[in-house]
């Protein structure tokens, strides 16, 4: 008797389940309440090191899930990376999108301003324009006191951020001496990894060692935080291939040294951006 009830009742909840998984109540249940964000930590020498692991985690431990405001899926996770030495070669990856002009242009965008202009003119905001005022802050307080734990500058602006559909994604830049060294630690509310990380951080990385040589001071490590570091579904093929790349390939075919090779490149495509910037006003 007791087993002809177990039996009944196994096919009840067998009828119960497929009925469910027709319903939107019952896919929410089945395709999304199983998920929970993973947190993945990624350590790397360099730039290219750490890049190059953090594409490995997302592909292989990434979650997919909907991303409806964009239309599409992602594969997403949280993910801090921690670089121990910013500046050692080789900082340049081939994985990226974009070339030595792209990346010029943007750390020139990043650490100089050069189109700040264009805010309020189509722009609601550039990084630069929202930390260049409170970097005086931070280098003078970093001189009061080298221990300090105080020296950093919210990026998110709550009154345009709020309404504004691309809202910023960096919200926080901290920096801290320690051993004679300038730290860097960085928080993404979200962060496209094969896009736009690696413009990111080299950016940021050259605006540590700007302030470093402010003060006085050598290049510490670099942590990058982004509490969703993800992949569009439009950038799957993109990023398995990259991955695909780096089980098979060794690293040196992967990089290229900033220092004698790209800073040279870079440096010849600065003309341009300045024509650019000089059409744009």
């Amino acid at each position: 008797m007791l087993n002809d009830t177990i039996k009944r009742r196994q096919k009840i909840f067998r009828r119960i389940g497929q009925n469910i998984l027709t319903t939107r109540i019952g896919y929410y249940i089945f395709h999304h309440v199983v998920y929970n964000m993973k947190e993945i930590f990624v350590q790397g020498r360099n730039l290219t090191e750490a890049y190059h692991r953090a594409l490995f985690e997302l592909e292989t431990n990434g979650h997919i899930l909907d991303c409806s405001d964009w239309n599409q899926k992602q594969k997403e996770c949280a993910m801090t990376v921690h670089i121990e030495d910013p500046l050692a070669e080789p900082m340049i990856s081939k994985l990226i999108i974009g070339g030595a002009y792209d990346l010029q242009r943007y750390v020139m965008e990043l650490v100089d301003g050069i189109l700040d202009f264009k805010i309020g003119a189509g722009w609601d905001y550039t990084y630069h324009a929202r930390f260049e005022k409170y970097l005086p802050f931070v280098i003078n307080e970093l001189k009061r006191n080298r221990d300090s734990r105080r020296a950093v500058v919210s990026i998110r602006d709550n009154e345009i951020d709020s309404r504004n559909k691309d809202a910023a994604c960096m919200q926080s830049i901290q920096y801290f001496i320690r051993d004679t060294k300038l730290d860097t630690m960085i928080l993404f509310r979200s962060n496209d990894l094969p896009e736009a990380f690696f413009f990111n951080a080299f950016g940021l990385i050259k605006l540590q060692e700007k302030i470093a040589d402010s003060l006085g001071v050598g290049v510490g490590t670099y942590t990058h935080r982004s509490n969703s570091m993800h992949c569009y579904e439009k950038d799957f093929k993109m990023l398995s291939n990259y991955v695909k790349a780096i089980n098979k390939k060794p690293p040196d075919e992967l990089t290229y040294n900033y220092s004698g090779d790209w800073d040279e490149l870079m440096a010849a495509e600065i003309p341009n951006i300045l024509k650019l910037v000089k059409d744009l006003r």
